[in-house]
């Protein structure tokens, strides 16, 4: 652990105290404040008596309570929004607080909607839903941030993109205030953006196209005709000219808006929807316009948000611009001259215009902050993780080499940590022992600590060295009664999907928990080392729990590939203990009988 860095937990609490005195701070302010206002008010009604009641002021008097009225309002908006900022500022660190105290499950975003049917591992390692993976880790606030957290969780990177995120990971883990800010703008975001519709949007094709110049002579001429018209007129006007080239050029221009009307409704509904979400995401883009970077990774993503030399904020700030114009239309007073100006028509003309330049970038915007808000909640388990390190990514493969692995999401006075190496010539562990022994437990610690080092993420363990791996896992398999499938076909599905990986590109890495435990003894036996060494011919590397001792044997025939190892228990006092400690060998005893007769069954 690096001595200059401050303690989680320490800093988490000093900041929330900080949070929560200004927030107190701004209460009574906001207090003082309202029953200033009131006591304005009752000046004022006081100020209406002695004007038109006794007549003993004069009305000029009252602009003192209205301008005092109007100003106390202003600072008081700003009161008030001082004081919800604090106080979500106050939830982000209690919130880090809570995962520091592992009383995280059930408050953060569970991801279920990122749990696809089917997938090789996500379901059997907890990678989503309540209590998962992606629960403790994810603190992103925008929809494409959460996409791309779960996208780095169900799919290996390659080596260099691995080490370009442990590299961004490592600078961004001190950023706390980045990771603050990030919080409190993006409660807005996440729930007024749709990045999907948002990018189709801006790489939509252009509604006034300049391939059909017939179609599209308002580009050309409304400008011209506007000035026109309103020239016209003024030498009606002015002049003593007479209404006839006013009234001829009112009657050119109806052609004209008439001809493109459908189209300028197109463009005005489509961008009134957009300007609103780009004018929050402008928020997060300017946020991360003042960051700096050295690691390759964060500086191509600082850079992707560059288009034409100009930020993204400031060209969202000029497309909010044409939008304020747009919106001016609906003010009575400025409508007649709107009309005459063919507003509508050049103002969306101008939009269409700034989409052109500016909307194919907007997908690239989007993608740029997902990756930086993933790896600002990767960048913040890195530091309420002081001790995990990063693992080393190895080239060729496959390997696994863990020392001191542990479960992430066991709190770390329960984790029990232990070896384990896979590669290098021993392909395959087979781990027996009794019922609650740690054998499902060992596959899962295994799976995610490799999903955590592919996604570029610090890792539960004293070490961990490890070739990038395609992982599937058969741990958490259920029959369907919709799809009416039995468990046993489930499974023997899910096997021939492990399998199916072989032919990828990556090695496999399996995690198998009770293979075949569907079936009888004769076939399981047959058709367990069946499939182990099919596995094992085409090169993966994987570990297989079972209760049946027969299994056992699988090690024998293709050693030295494959290994024995167990977990025990001991019976002390009428109940069972466990260390959950792996051991090499076989298992010499089972606890079922004792389980059985713990719980009441007369066995």
């Amino acid at each position: 652990m690096d001595n200059a860095r401050p303690d989680p937990r320490g800093e988490y609490a000093r900041r929330l105290d900080l949070r929560r005195t200004a927030a107190l701070r701004h209460a009574r302010a906001e207090r003082a404040i309202s029953n200033g206002r009131l006591a304005v008010v009752l000046i004022a009604a006081a100020a209406l008596w002695l004007v038109f009641g006794e007549r003993a002021l004069d009305i000029r008097w009252l602009c003192l309570p209205v301008l005092a009225y109007a100003v106390l309002a202003a600072v008081h908006e700003r009161v008030i929004r001082a004081r919800r900022r604090c106080e979500r500022a106050a939830e982000f660190y209690e919130r880090g607080i809570a995962r520091l105290d592992d009383l995280w499950m059930g408050r953060g975003e569970p991801g279920e909607r990122f749990l696809e049917e089917g997938h090789p591992f996500a379901a059997d390692l907890d990678l989503f839903g309540r209590g998962s993976l992606f629960e403790r880790i994810c603190t992103a606030r925008t929809r494409a941030g959460e996409e791309t957290l779960a996208r780095w969780l169900r799919e290996p990177a390659a080596p260099d993109q691995t080490r370009g995120r442990q590299g961004a990971v490592e600078e961004l883990r001190d950023r706390l205030d980045l990771r603050e800010d990030l919080f409190l703008l993006g409660a807005d975001v996440r729930a007024g953006i749709d990045p999907d519709a948002l990018a189709a949007w801006g790489a939509a094709g252009a509604v006034f196209t300049r391939a059909a110049p017939r179609a599209d002579v308002a580009r050309v001429v409304a400008p011209f005709l506007a000035l026109a018209t309103v020239a016209a007129l003024g030498a009606w006007s002015f002049t003593g000219a007479g209404p006839i080239p006013f009234l001829a050029l009112g009657l050119i221009e109806g052609i004209v808006s008439l001809r493109v009307r459908a189209r300028v409704i197109r463009v005005v509904s489509a961008v009134e929807k957009a300007g609103r979400d780009l004018a929050l995401l402008s928020q997060v883009l300017e946020r991360l316009e003042r960051e700096r970077f050295t690691s390759p990774m964060l500086a191509g993503l600082r850079g992707a948000l560059e288009t034409g030399g100009a930020p993204p904020s400031r060209r969202i700030a000029r497309l909010q611009r044409l939008i304020e114009l747009l919106d001016a239309r609906r003010n009575q007073l400025f409508a007649p001259l709107a009309c005459l100006l063919m507003w509508s028509t050049q103002v969306a003309l101008a939009v269409e215009a700034w989409r052109a330049v500016s909307g194919p970038a907007i997908g690239r915007w989007l993608s740029a902050v997902g990756e930086m808000e993933a790896l600002c909640a990767l960048a913040g388990y890195a530091w309420e993780n002081p001790e995990d390190p990063f693992p080393e990514i190895a080239e060729g493969g496959p390997l696994f080499e863990g020392e001191a692995l542990g479960h992430p999401l066991i709190p770390s006075g329960r984790c029990v940590r232990n070896d384990l190496s896979l590669g290098s010539g021993r392909q395959v562990l087979i781990v027996s022992g009794s019922n609650m022994s740690g054998k499902s437990t060992m596959l899962r610690t295994v799976g995610i600590n490799a999903v955590l080092a592919m996604a570029g993420a610090p890792v539960r363990a004293r070490r961990l060295r490890l070739s990038p791996l395609a992982l599937g896992a058969s741990i958490r398999i259920h029959d369907s009664l919709q799809a009416g499938t039995s468990r046993f076909y489930a499974e023997i599905t899910r096997l021939r999907q492990i399998t199916d990986l072989t032919g990828g590109g990556l090695p496999v890495m399996f995690l198998v928990d009770e293979m075949l435990h569907g079936t009888n003894s004769h076939d399981r036996r047959i058709g367990a080392e069946a499939v182990v060494r099919s596995l094992v011919d085409r090169g993966a590397i994987g570990l297989i729990t079972t209760h049946d001792l027969a299994l056992a044997h699988i090690a024998e025939v293709l050693a030295p590939r494959a290994e024995n190892v167990h977990f025990e228990d001991h019976l002390e006092a009428g109940r069972m203990s466990f260390d959950y400690l792996l051991r090499p060998g076989i298992v010499k005893k089972s606890n079922a009988l004792e389980l059985m007769r713990a719980v009441g069954l007369a066995v």
